[in-house]
């Protein structure tokens, strides 16, 4: 037999921070994951799968109107047609408690109870799917303990949205260890919540197959579900299928070797280049960052939106319908030694004096806040919470501006010179 376990759709998620790249493609980006969705299902149909579980976080919280649980309608009646059932865990994005509106799903579609684990049979298959879903959205109790034993004779498939065990960066819901999923003696553990691909062999097989399209530049890389395929022995094939539909990439320029700008922005247009000529159908959304110690530093200092201009220009010239800029950082260090312009012993080494006592100079801080606060206050709403230099500047908190600013001001003077 054959199914497909996905997890993480986040159906309709809301994109933050666009309104700071006017040259985004917003409306790709914001059909992302129901084109993605879509095509999933279609894989589904073609493989002739005999069953699809969802594990987890299918929604992204409450619907601002129907049209998300209609649009899912629409696609599990064409599962339906092709006589494929589908089993849905919700997890905590979409628990019981955060989902105000719903809609009846097509009778192929079976959804886990949240008040306590169910089991679903496949008789003709030989399959028992047992899962819980959220009743609320932070269920930090083990679930797994309460899920029933194998049943003998079929092939048992826990569904479990959890953080597992080493997850920092995910909220810790519905904790448990891999030892306990290998104990409680399933051939196979759905699981769903975090994002990247993860499996772990053995006598269990246990599959976080990551979110199926990315949302954002943390959730870089190739994106999708796994197609699991069953032998008479129970033995497990997973494969990875990749189904997102645009792909976050981060590209990481070395600039050690560079003298100028120019070189710099040769460099980054031949990275650009070398990232679409793996897959390159599928179109990418990129952040750029320049590293190392380099000549160019100092004519790089505060370039950040020229270079970016820069960048979009190679775009432009390699095919843009197929990359998008992100964002430029401009993570490079200066050549020139701190120390050995100290030792100078003329207006450099005054300079440096005096930025090293601006950052703690609450008179220059207070004053340097004025200057910026206005900047802060036409930030718009969805950028602020992205963007920690202005909460610093509401808090009058600016030491690590200084600190970030004072090396490349030194190096673009002493290149200058």
């Amino acid at each position: 037999m054959k199914f497909i376990h996905t997890a993480d759709i986040h159906l309709d998620s809301p994109l933050n921070g666009l309104s700071a790249y006017p040259d985004a493609p917003t409306e790709q980006l914001r059909s992302a994951t129901r084109d993605a969705f879509s095509a999933l299902v279609a894989r589904a149909i073609e493989e002739a799968v005999d069953f699809m579980v969802i594990a987890g976080d299918l929604y992204d919280g409450s619907w601002r109107d129907y049209n998300t649980g209609i649009f899912f309608c629409r696609e599990m009646g064409h599962l339906k047609r092709a006589g494929i059932p589908v089993y849905v865990l919700f997890g905590n994005h979409d628990a019981e408690s955060e989902m105000t509106k719903k809609l009846e799903l097509p009778d192929n579609v079976h959804t886990f109870s949240a008040n306590k684990p169910q089991t679903f049979k496949i008789e003709d298959l030989a399959v028992a799917l047992h899962g819980q879903s959220f009743k609320q959205r932070d269920i930090t109790s083990n679930l797994v303990t309460g899920y029933p034993p194998p049943i003998a004779g079929y092939f048992n498939i826990g569904v479990l949205h959890t953080a597992l065990e080493g997850y920092a960066t995910h909220a810790t819901y519905a904790p448990c260890t891999i030892n306990e999923l290998q104990a409680k003696g399933y051939q196979y553990w759905a699981l769903g919540h975090v994002h990247e691909f993860e499996q772990w062999s053995g006598a269990t097989t246990i599959v976080f197959p990551g979110n199926l399209q990315g949302r954002n530049v943390r959730e870089r890389g190739r994106r999708g579900a796994v197609l699991c395929s069953v032998d008479e022995v129970g033995d497990v094939v997973v494969e990875r299928i990749f189904i997102d539909i645009l792909r976050w990439e981060q590209l990481t320029i070395d600039a050690t070797d560079c003298d100028t700008l120019e070189d710099v922005v040769r460099k980054i247009g031949q990275g650009l280049e070398a990232l679409l000529d793996t897959d390159g159908e599928v179109p990418r959304a990129a952040r750029i960052s320049v590293t190392g110690k380099t000549k160019a530093h100092g004519e790089l200092f505060g370039l950040e939106a020229q270079l970016r201009q820069e960048v979009l220009a190679q775009i432009a010239g390699i095919g843009n319908e197929r990359l998008w800029l992100e964002k430029v950082r401009i993570e490079t260090q200066p050549k020139v030694d701190a120390a050995k312009l100290h030792e100078r012993n003329d207006a450099f080494t005054d300079l440096q004096a005096i930025l090293n006592e601006a950052a703690t100079d609450g008179d220059f801080n207070e004053a340097l806040r004025a200057v910026l606060a206005p900047f802060a206050a036409k930030a718009p709403l969805d950028l602020q919470p992205l963007v920690p230099l202005i909460e610093q500047i509401r808090k009058g908190d600016l030491k690590e501006l200084i600190d970030d600013v004072a090396p490349g001001l030194l190096a673009h003077l002493a290149q200058a010179e």
